[in-house]
């Protein structure tokens, strides 16, 4: 399972995603995918985004049964803690400060 979720996206990157996605809300494109196809995916992702924000996040074999990645720049930022990978909620204004950096 694939879930990738774009925010403030280019209605070109939308579009590409519905091509190899199901848009099931606004922004929200789900699909069953390999691990090959879902860097390809990401890789489009990164291409286009411009300045918006973006997270994927896929099942895999690990202790939370999934793992994830984010893209610009958001308030949710992950952190990883004794191996596992959770997410931080920075207070409003502090989103501003940080740079975009894929996780």
């Amino acid at each position: 399972m694939l879930v990738i979720v774009l925010e403030n996206a280019p209605p070109r990157l939308r579009g590409r995603l519905a091509i190899w996605l199901l848009e099931i809300r606004a922004g929200v494109y789900v699909g069953n995918y390999s691990a090959k196809v879902r860097d390809h995916i990401w890789e489009h992702v990164k291409a286009g985004l411009s300045e918006g924000n973006a997270v994927m996040a896929w099942r895999t074999n690990n202790e939370a049964g999934f793992d994830f990645e984010t893209l610009g720049t958001n308030r949710r930022i992950p952190v990883e803690i004794d191996g596992a990978k959770l997410v931080s909620f920075l207070p409003e204004g502090d989103a501003s400060a940080l740079t975009p950096q894929p996780s």
